[in-house]
């Protein structure tokens, strides 16, 4: 998105949804989310541990990881000014390599507050299956509720946002 593309809270209604999105999950996805989330636990990047110790399928991914993928999620779609106010998710199940995340979501609130912050609430869904399964198979493996500042108008910027004018 460029920034003149960038979403204004004015363009944003309840009930919208937002584009899906779908990822394959790899090895790779896993290991490298570990990794940059400085998480060694062997779950997320040893096979035989995650399987025999653990007794799961396979590596799956770690939280951070998964918290990293719905910020992704609610900024591709939001633009380079959208600043993340709250995230709160719940893990139903894991996410393990051969998994298609199918990550879809719906506004919940659009709102202005007492200091001229525009806000956004988002539901998200994650949804997982075998990346060669019927979608309408997949099982939602997470749910996140999201509060996302917008900017009001083309000069606005929620980043620029401090103290009494930044309540999340």
């Amino acid at each position: 998105m460029t920034a003149e593309a960038r979403l204004l809270l004015g363009q944003v209604a309840v009930g919208q949804s937002l584009p899906e999105l779908a990822i394959d999950v790899t090895p790779t996805t896993v290991v490298l989310g570990a990794l940059a989330s400085r998480d060694w636990r062997p779950m997320h990047h040893d096979y035989k541990f995650a399987t025999e110790r653990n007794g799961v399928a396979d590596i799956f991914l770690n939280t951070p990881n998964q918290a990293a993928w719905f910020e992704r999620y609610v900024t591709d779609w939001a633009g380079p000014r959208a600043r993340l106010g709250r995230m709160k998710f719940r893990m139903k199940t894991s996410v393990f390599p051969g998994h298609r995340m199918v990550f879809t979501a719906i506004v919940t609130a659009v709102s202005t507050d007492s200091a001229g912050c525009g806000w956004v609430s988002i539901d998200v869904a994650l949804s997982v299956g075998a990346a060669e399964a019927d979608p309408s198979s997949y099982v939602v493996a997470s749910t996140c509720e999201v509060r996302l500042a917008l900017p009001d108008s083309s000069t606005d910027n929620p980043w620029s946002r401090s103290g009494e004018q930044w309540v999340p």
